[in-house]
């Protein structure tokens, strides 16, 4: 008994990981297109709810779909409104896994099928091309999903060799309504712990198919795994922003409610179920007299069929009567959880990758982006207090100038060093190449735009330096270096707009522009250093132009840094 518990164990260990795996490696193959399409359909409700049973169909988790919606809020590419119909879609598109196990799964031993695929997979993950290893990932873990499937279905004990293991759950089944509610339970702990709906389907399907519960407490308990599984996008979202957590929250109430109307009206839902099965010409598992004789029989068919049946049907009325509410269900938790308090320095934080890698290294990119472009912006504010500095003569209006530029040299440190650190904890074997490459390009921008920030600071020495000699910059120098402010901020503005371009789906990097803007900042740095130089040899201060020209010098590699991250981009 102790050795098939195990053995169950590891074969819902197996099933788990083949799971993951194959979500993985779709993932991966799909690269951007999955997060474009994603981002790109999602346009009403029911495209929304559309998408992401599409999605979910496709990698086989509604985990993954539900955290990767929850990653797109956090990092501002999906509004709450776009996100719940994707939830609503996720919730239909996981009932596929239950029709794939009841149809092949445990009807037949698929398991044979599985080797020789692992073979291709095999075969496949030695090919040099990226999409070629990541399908193989895909094939592989397929394999695996079925093959530990086998074995949990061979490791649940034969109930007639154990009658007093059938006494003790049947047991369970003898308190009407309040048996309905302990397996709603169990099927809530049970997701909880596992973290995957899927797992606890197949268990409960096996579980079924085998005899050992009733079809009627299994729907119990597929009722507690839709409330069990929103706890991933919820641990998800728990270091998110509010827009993230709301979206996590809106797949709780949906699921929440759903549950309400299945236990209030459960006999005669199950009825239907049964109706619809004996339509198809299966015994009706919902008949009182229903029993699974075989695992391999017509009655296991029907149990298994009722089951998932039970699945769809409940997430497309769940669906179809709260898709008409989805703005009342913004509104709701929107009003749970509340925006905090705005601190004076609350721009100058990270916004989009507190919520951690979640389950998702793909989506970890998309928040990593958009935290690129806010750490951008926050930068080109610094540029502000570089043009107050230089034009504020001395004394302590300067030195609070200094102080600020301080600040952003500080600030800016803090955030290349957090993204940072959230790029290298991401493992490099969970994204396709065309993320890795974009992984490189992010440790090249944010390291230009702390650049930028030292930069800032440089100018606060000088000037510190200048007045610290006594000396004052002349009207025409004063506005030269304001001229060559304004060009900087310009070629900002360029950077800023192909950060987003980058991170946008649809929208494509305008280099030419970029380029322009940095020939600009040269072509103005040049003449004011010719012009510097002819005034140097009429007689100007020289020690008041050195400071000058090394105000203008440094605001020129400004200009070099700002082109580089728009170069990175491509």
């Amino acid at each position: 008994m102790v050795l098939q518990l195990l053995t169950l164990l590891g074969a819902l260990g197996m099933f788990l990981y083949g799971m993951n795996m194959m979500s993985s490696g779709l993932q991966k193959a799909s690269g951007n297109k999955l997060r474009s399409f994603l981002s790109s359909m999602t346009s009403s409700p029911a495209r929304g709810v559309l998408t992401g049973l599409g999605i979910t169909a496709v990698i086989q988790s509604s985990s993954a779909t539900t955290v990767m919606v929850v990653g797109f809020v956090n990092a501002g590419l999906l509004t709450l409104m776009q996100a719940v119909g994707v939830i609503m879609g996720a919730n239909i598109g996981t009932t596929m896994t239950a029709w794939i196990i009841s149809i092949f799964g445990l009807k037949m031993d698929i398991s044979v099928l599985a080797i020789p695929l692992m073979a291709l997979g095999f075969v496949l993950s030695t090919s040099k091309k990226d999409k070629h290893r990541n399908i193989a990932e895909f094939i592989i873990g397929f394999s695996l999903l079925f093959i530990g499937l086998s074995f949990m279905k061979n490791a649940v004990p034969d109930l007639k060799s154990t009658p007093e293991v059938l006494a003790f759950i049947q047991s369970w089944t003898n308190f009407g309504f309040g048996s309905v509610l302990l397996f709603t339970l169990l099927g809530t702990v049970l997701t909880l712990i596992l973290q995957s709906s899927s797992a606890t389907m197949a268990l409960t399907l096996v579980m079924l198919s085998m005899g050992w519960i009733p079809f009627s407490m299994a729907a119990a308990m597929v009722l507690g795994e839709n409330i069990g599984t929103t706890i991933t996008a919820n641990i998800a979202a728990s270091m998110a922003n509010p827009a993230a957590k709301r979206a996590a929250l809106t797949h709780t109430v949906f699921n929440l409610f759903g549950v309400v109307w299945a236990l209030a009206f459960f006999g005669p839902f199950t009825r239907l179920i049964g109706v619809i099965i004996q339509a198809m010409g299966l015994p009706n598992p919902s008949d009182p007299t229903f029993e699974v004789l075989s695992a391999q029989g017509a009655e296991a068919t029907s149990a298994l069929y009722g089951l998932s049946m039970f699945h769809t049907i409940f997430n497309s009325i769940n669906t179809l009567i709260l898709i008409w509410f989805i703005p009342q269900m913004v509104k709701l938790v929107t009003r749970i959880v509340k925006e905090p308090a705005k601190k004076e320095d609350e721009i100058y934080k990270i916004k989009f990758i507190s919520a951690g890698h979640g389950s998702n290294a793909e989506i970890a990119i998309e928040q990593a982006l958009k935290e690129t472009e806010h750490f951008a912006s926050i930068s080109k504010r610094g540029l502000d207090y570089v043009l107050s500095a230089i034009k504020t003569a001395s004394g302590s209006e300067f030195e609070t100038y200094r102080q600020k530029l301080v600040k952003y040299e500080e600030i800016a440190d803090r955030i290349e060093r957090e993204i940072a650190d959230y790029l290298s904890d991401l493992p490099v074997s969970d994204v396709s190449a065309e993320t890795s490459g974009r992984m490189r390009s992010l440790y090249k921008i944010v390291g230009e735009l702390e650049s930028l920030g030292d930069s800032g600071e440089s100018i606060g020495r000088i000037i510190s330096r200048k007045n610290s000699h006594q000396k004052d910059f002349s009207e025409r120098q004063l506005n030269n270096m304001e001229l060559l402010v304004a060009e900087v901020s310009r070629a900002y503005d360029v950077m800023i707009d192909n950060l987003h371009a980058y991170s946008t789906a649809g929208m494509t990097v305008n280099l030419e522009a970029a380029l322009n803007a940095e020939s600009r900042v040269n072509e103005v740095r040049n003449q004011l250093r010719e012009e510097e130089m002819y005034n140097i040899e009429h007689k100007t201060d020289y020690l008041t132009s050195v400071y000058y020209l090394d105000v203008v010098s440094e605001l020129e590699k400004m200009g070099d840094f700002i082109i580089n991250v728009s170069q990175a981009l491509v």
